[in-house]
């Protein structure tokens, strides 16, 4: 699933490709895909003529301001992203027309295609279609409780704050930091990173982590969430960047999915434990 480097990364980027464009035209083979409203025809009345005024991310989301005070919810969930070409339909089957799309499998599940002014296709590629796509009233999506338990940003939260969230948990760091409702932005993958730069075993109890255990987490969370994003991502799976390539940060890890291979500093072995149904990859010598 896209964690925060990946999902501002293409929030940037949309930012530099879409911004004040408007939508014209919706084309889809999976309405599923459409919560809010679920008609795709109401969907495509209450956002055909809006223009995007603002594009943010919220933890993992991707939130389009439009005109008329609507927004625009993304979700990606585990396989979506988005893709910015030229698709046309033969036989059935949209292709796209130039650049990487053609090149790399991981961008061939288009199944929606929003058709903005200027000529622009914002497409969508979903491999599992998991994704989420809702349109909002600004006023009820400020309401909903499913979006307001969303925790502070992991990239803007400050220690005082961080130190008071994460120290009153009684869990292992790994699951706390990934608990969207307590910071938000942190999956899978750059726990992992993060802890093994603060030096903490993903293994440890909140409750006793020390505040130079707490400064290290905290220090490393801004680092390599930025590094990240420098890189474009991590595109060990399927996320790719809005021209259909791939994020370069899965180059630069040093334990995710790295089970078996020796630590970069100590050249102990790099273990892999279950640790709240998902995988953590530590060296148990460099992380105590």
């Amino acid at each position: 699933m896209p964690e925060l480097p990946e999902v501002q990364t293409i929030v940037n980027e949309l930012n530099r490709k879409v911004l004040k464009r408007t939508f014209l035209d919706i084309w889809t083979d999976t309405p599923e895909l459409f919560k809010k409203p679920r008609n795709i025809a109401l969907f495509k009345k209450k956002i055909l003529g809006k223009r995007i005024n603002n594009i943010f991310r919220k933890g993992k989301q991707i939130v389009f301001e439009l005109t008329d005070n609507k927004i625009l919810l993304i979700h990606q969930k585990m396989t979506g992203h988005f893709l910015i070409g030229k698709w046309k339909q033969k036989d059935g089957v949209w292709q796209a027309q130039s650049g990487t799309f053609l090149k790399d499998p991981a961008n061939r599940f288009v199944h929606v295609i929003f058709y903005l002014n200027k000529d622009i296709q914002l497409a969508f590629s979903d491999l599992r279609k998991f994704a989420k796509i809702e349109l909002w009233d600004k006023k009820d999506l400020e309401k909903n409780p499913n979006f307001k338990k969303i925790g502070p940003d992991s990239l803007e939260i400050n220690f005082k704050d961080f130190k008071k969230l994460i120290s009153i948990q009684k869990r292992k760091i790994k699951q706390v930091l990934m608990d969207q409702e307590i910071i938000s932005g942190i999956g899978n993958i750059y726990s992992d990173e993060i802890l093994f730069a603060a030096r903490i075993s993903p293994l440890r109890l909140t409750n006793n982590l020390k505040e130079k255990d707490l400064k290290a987490i905290h220090k490393a969370i801004k680092k390599i969430l930025r590094k990240a994003i420098r890189a474009g991502g991590d595109s060990v799976s399927d996320y790719r960047r809005t021209d259909g390539s791939p994020g370069r940060f899965d180059k630069l890890s040093k334990v995710y999915r790295k089970e078996g291979e020796k630590c970069p500093i100590c050249k102990n072995i790099i273990q892999r434990r279950k640790v709240g149904g998902r995988s953590a990859h530590f060296c148990s010598q460099c992380q105590k």
